[in-house]
């Protein structure tokens, strides 16, 4: 059996990777933070010494996207040196690594999609921290996949789709910026994704989401609309009005230019991926 190391194991992508591999009858060690801190090299090498994973899916990641901004040693440590802890023991033993990066790596200046090939310019810590990961295992690393993805929702996390659902419950109005563009992705179509990566030795950078395009205001309206939730009125608002400490992305389109070269399944419509997480829910 192939055995397969997912970091960050109890969170939102970790959990769904797990149980997806589980199914297809991988041998999966999923650890959270509890049983592996990415940040404690000598845990890391131990972990990795025991399993001896064919595959390690690297989902931990420090998330907090506006703490980062005065909390950039934590966001570094655990993005920057915790995927460099990975990477050396990844290419000690001779496993493919996935690393999980984000859409933030551009500064959202661009208005046509970006690809793989793009330059980078991220603005906020978060996405700076995440480069400086994607740096480490392209240094460390020769049989590795960094997977660029974003707007990511699911079952097992806290996420905008989650949001907007409770705020339903004690709201009939809601003001959601409109001038933010991306992609929503749901974790079990990411999952997917990642599974059919994993089955080959075609490494690289790409970029993987839900495929279309819409605002968070687009978005939040889909949410009420596939949830039989009409009566909640959304109102758009520019970024400028809702200020937040992380500057972010106004357009993080990504194209998935690598998914095409390599004749890859792409991942389906955002919309038909958030009415499979409704029904899911």
């Amino acid at each position: 059996m192939v055995k397969v190391l997912v970091t960050g194991g109890n969170g939102q992508l970790g959990t769904d990777v797990a149980l997806l591999l589980k199914r297809h009858s991988y041998d999966v060690y999923a650890y959270g933070r509890d049983r592996l801190d990415i940040t404690n090299q000598s845990q890391v090498q131990d972990v990795v010494r025991q399993i001896q994973p064919d595959v390690i899916i690297h989902t931990a990641a420090y998330t907090k996207v506006d703490q980062a901004e005065t909390d950039s040693d934590m966001a570094y440590l655990v993005n920057a040196v915790g995927t460099r802890n990975i990477a050396v023991e990844a290419e000690r033993y001779q496993a493919k690594l996935i690393y999980i990066s984000t859409d933030y790596v551009f500064d959202g200046t661009a208005d046509t999609p970006y690809s793989e090939f793009a330059s980078v310019n991220p603005v906020s810590m978060y996405g700076k921290s995440k480069w400086a990961g994607e740096e480490f295992v392209r240094q460390l690393c020769s049989r590795f996949f960094i997977v660029r993805t974003s707007w990511v929702y699911g079952k097992h996390g806290h996420n905008f789709v989650k949001t907007m659902l409770r705020l339903a419950e004690t709201r009939n109005e809601l003001r959601v910026v409109h001038d933010q563009i991306g992609s929503p992705t749901y974790t079990v179509d990411l999952a997917l994704f990642l599974l059919q990566l994993l089955q080959t030795e075609a490494y690289g950078t790409y970029h993987a989401s839900n495929s279309g395009v819409c605002s968070w205001y687009e978005f939040a309206c889909a949410i009420f609309e596939e949830a039989g939730l009409s009566h909640i009125q959304v109102h758009p608002i520019p970024t400028a009005e809702y200020p937040l400490p992380a500057p972010r992305p106004a357009y993080s389109v990504l194209d998935h230019m690598m998914i095409r070269l390599q004749n890859m399944s792409d991942l389906r419509h955002w919309r038909e991926g958030l009415q499979s997480f409704l029904k899911e829910l």
